[in-house]
């Protein structure tokens, strides 16, 4: 069974992050599948058996987070975490790939870490940055869906309507006040379908609150 959506999982507390917005996308009717990054197997089999018992032991721990025991869970190897995931979502044809903030992040703010940076930076899937301390909140929802569109393309505006629609949510003007999800558009000079922010919407970013969903020029998310 192929998945809509991956979530980057690795037990740490801001992927936790990550599962709370993979499971609130889901909610649109979504499939979800979990996946670990190994860069490399062990060349000793007893020390190889552990790696991958520890790999298979944090999806586990994802699944259970989730309550859902029949989540796919995948193990992949790549010398690099967002190669592995780019090549997963091939594979899947999966739509998005959802992340944790970087560890630093406070709370609130959704701050990519370096593997989905990789991929902010000419990735072929939606990205979506969890914001920090999303795990912890209760009774939380996708309500209100801001847009960052990026002139000339429309992606992040149908995005956000089509979301909208499936989460009966509002479409809010984008500010400082905390916002469920803000859908922000590529660049439409950039490679076509692939993601290219600009400087200012990077800035923007740094100031806004909520979870973010990074949309690939002239590819809507409709989950």
């Amino acid at each position: 069974m192929t998945a809509d959506l991956i979530v980057s999982y690795d037990g740490t507390p801001n992927d936790d992050d990550a599962l709370a917005l993979g499971g609130l996308l889901a909610r649109a009717g979504a499939t979800l599948a979990l996946a670990y990054i190994r860069h490399a197997r062990e060349f000793d089999p007893r020390r190889e058996e552990l790696a991958q018992h520890d790999a298979e032991r944090r999806l586990e721990q994802g699944v259970a987070w989730l309550r859902d025991p029949e989540i796919p869970r995948h193990v992949v190897f790549s010398g690099s975490t967002g190669g592995g995931l780019e090549q997963l979502a091939e594979a899947e044809n999966a739509s998005v790939i959802v992340f944790g903030s970087d560890y630093r992040t406070p709370p609130g703010h959704a701050e990519p870490g370096t593997s989905a940076q990789r991929l902010l930076e000419g990735g072929p899937a939606a990205i979506a940055v969890a914001a920090a301390g999303l795990r912890s909140l209760s009774d939380v929802g996708i309500k209100a869906i801001a847009v960052a569109p990026s002139e000339g393309d429309t992606a992040a505006q149908e995005s956000a309507e089509a979301l909208a629609e499936k989460f009966g949510a509002n479409i809010v003007e984008l500010g400082p006040s905390n916002t469920d999800l803000i859908v922000v558009g590529s660049q439409p000079n950039g490679h076509p379908r692939r993601i290219m922010l600009s400087g200012a919407a990077r800035t923007m970013l740094n100031a806004v609150r909520g979870s973010v969903l990074v949309v690939p020029s002239g590819v809507p998310v409709r989950l």
